[in-house]
């Protein structure tokens, strides 16, 4: 690495946010070792042709979905497949590929393997083998960051020793001192601040004001849509399962008030939740805040450039300090990062408290704080609550407390059918943590908590985004796999196939659907019955409807099987031109329904599995075979 500038540049592709979490460990670790100069960056912040400049990269990269790069890795990805930079374009470069997987999922950690194929094609040389962190692991992807972070530094430092001269520090972290926080709050005069809140008046002015106070977070820089798309209202909130069972699946219908919701089917509708008030307050309450003052967040003098990007304009426009954590801070519904633990033990003045949360922070206490934390879904306000004698600046809340994340949901309606509405169709999120404690999902049970009757002065913030599946065209036949909540694509499909077929022929469709029984959780029995009886699933127009049952017979029954049954019917409309769509779990289902495909190709066309999988393959290259899952 002689001649290289002594930096090391961390690379990070997230989507929910561990990814970036990681990074900025690395990135903290490296500093506190005395690393020169450190850049911590998202993929998409990175021009990959600066990439053979660089000497040291670590890549800290999640896979999403089935063995999918996050969104902010796709642009980076494309650019290091192209067919001109040569087997000697990175041979200069030393780098280290760290993943963030589940080994629940059948391409586990798919992203960062990949990169870590094409980096040593491209001539790149890895200092260390790739690490793969494991949601399943008892400590999480932790159990796997720590021991390889140890093994990165040392092999960092013999490479190089100038690039870690502290090296001691990582070695012994009780033996470190905290560093300030990255960014200021700045108070600003009610009088001064007021006339910017005194003009929310309409519609444009709520959803600006949301706008503001989520770019001014530093944990959403870069990682936000802007102001919402809509502010929708809610005219429709039904509960589509039946039974006492506790599942409860919902059907809400979200309208728009001042503009006409323009969608596709096949798009996704981003919703940001809004926060429990009394939750609000208690956080208020808690860290000794005032929420009637004004605020705008600034970078510590001497920060990166890149910080400075971030509040570009934002001193500008302060916003109320009690609107920026209700919008912007998860503070009762996401568990925080073990970094939150560390800080916090520093401003614990009770000895018993800052040696626990001493002990949660290091590598002895990993696996204790998993269970304690992630395990139990604990939040930020139980956390504080838990350790009262903490009292953290509000500099480091910002910069700590996990941010107020938008959720997805796939839209079940089409807009030719349902014009300026938009039909989600959701499972309500409930558990039970092993300490028996009862956790509800901060999005789900909001928008089931609103009843269109009292609550129509509520607006639900939205976003309209393209989803993954490809729009069909009329006359390609379809082969639809969607069990449970993942019959919501498939809805908005038909109900679109049945609005052309007025006016145009239309391809026929199979659709396998389901759920335990017909009683409790046959959602939307009666539009699918009445399209299988005289509509575009009927079988005078070679489509056809199947149903699993899983729950009402000895043996388990799923779409899997639904789907051998009728091989021949898959196979004549897949040899005919077919797509395939599945959505729905992102667990087993998956595999087991591409392994059921398999089976009917190989059977159908006489062919050996291995054949099959490959054309399978081939079909998925070709956006014939398109997978949605959520977990």
């Amino acid at each position: 690495m002689e001649g290289k500038k002594k930096r090391l540049l961390v690379l990070y592709a997230s989507q929910t946010g561990n990814a970036m979490d990681a990074a900025e460990r690395v990135g903290r670790e490296s500093e506190h070792g005395g690393c020169p100069s450190v850049e911590v960056l998202s993929m998409d912040h990175f021009d990959p042709n600066s990439l053979p400049s660089e000497s040291t990269v670590v890549f800290v990269v999640s896979t999403t979905g089935q063995g999918d790069p996050p969104d902010s890795m796709k642009v980076f990805w494309r650019f290091l497949l192209r067919r001109n930079l040569g087997s000697s374009w990175l041979e200069e470069l030393h780098y280290a590929v760290f993943g963030l997987g589940d080994s629940g999922y059948q391409k586990y950690n798919f992203a960062a393997k990949k990169l870590d194929k094409r980096l040593q094609d491209l001539g790149a040389r890895s200092v260390i083998e790739k690490g793969l962190g494991d949601d399943q692991h008892p400590s999480g992807y932790e159990g796997a960051l720590d021991p390889w972070l140890m093994s990165l530094w040392k092999t960092l430092n013999h490479i190089n020793p100038t690039l870690l001269p502290e090296m001691s520090e990582i070695l012994h972290p009780t033996m470190r001192k905290l560093e300030h926080p990255k960014f200021k709050i700045v108070y600003h005069a009610s009088t001064e601040a007021t006339q910017h809140d005194s003009q929310i008046s309409d519609l444009k002015d709520v959803k600006n004001m949301i706008e503001r106070a989520r770019s001014m977070s530093p944990s959403l820089h870069g990682h936000d849509h802007g102001e919402p798309h809509y502010l929708l209202k809610m005219v429709e909130n039904e509960q589509l399962t039946k039974g006492d069972d506790g599942r409860n699946v919902r059907q809400f219908v979200l309208e728009a008030l001042a503009s006409v919701v323009e969608y596709q089917v096949g798009d996704v509708l981003d919703v940001l939740p809004g926060q429990n008030s009394a939750s609000v307050d208690a956080f208020i309450k808690r860290c000794k805040l005032d929420p009637d003052s004004y605020i705008t967040i600034e970078p510590w003098s001497g920060e990166k450039d890149s910080l400075d990007e971030y509040v570009n304009g934002s001193s500008d426009h302060p916003i109320q300090l009690r609107t920026f954590i209700s919008r912007a801070m998860d503070i009762a519904s996401a568990s925080p990062r073990r970094y939150f633990f560390e800080v916090m033990s520093y401003y614990a003045s009770a000895e018993h408290e800052k040696e626990k949360l001493q002990y949660f922070a290091s590598p002895e206490g990993r696996d204790d704080l998993y269970q304690y934390n992630q395990k139990e879904h604990r939040t930020v306000l139980e956390i504080l609550e838990d350790f009262p004698s903490v009292e953290l600046p509000f500099e480091w809340l910002v910069q700590l407390v996990p941010p107020l994340k938008k959720r997805s949901f796939s839209i079940s309606s089409s807009p030719l059918t349902h014009p300026n509405q938009v039909h989600l169709t959701v499972s309500v999120v409930s558990s039970v943590t092993p300490f028996k404690r009862n956790r509800y999902g901060l999005c789900s049970s909001w928008l089931a908590g609103l009843d269109p009757k009292k609550d129509g002065e509520v607006l639900v913030p939205s976003w309209i985004q393209r989803g993954t599946l490809p729009i069909p065209h009329p006359m390609v036949p379809l082969i639809l796999i969607g069990p449970g909540t993942g019959c919501a694509p498939f809805k908005a499909f038909i109900e679109e196939r049945a609005m052309q077929n007025l006016v145009e022929p239309t391809a026929p469709i199979l659709f396998f659907f389901g759920c335990r029984t017909r009683d409790t959780d046959f959602l939307y029995k009666d539009f699918w019955l009445a399209h299988s009886s005289d509509g575009v699933l009927s079988e005078k127009k070679g489509s056809g409807f199947y149903v699993a049952f899983s729950r009402e017979q000895e043996r388990k029954v799923y779409v899997q099987h639904k789907i051998r049954e009728e091989s021949a019917r898959v196979w004549r409309l897949l040899d005919g031109g077919a797509a395939i769509y599945l959505a729905g779990s992102s667990t087993k289902m998956p595999a087991d329904v591409t392994e059921a495909l398999e089976e009917v190709v190989a059977k159908e066309n006489g062919v050996t599995r291995e054949s099959a999988a490959r054309w399978l393959k081939t079909l998925e290259k070709a956006g014939r075979f398109n997978i949605e899952t959520w977990s």
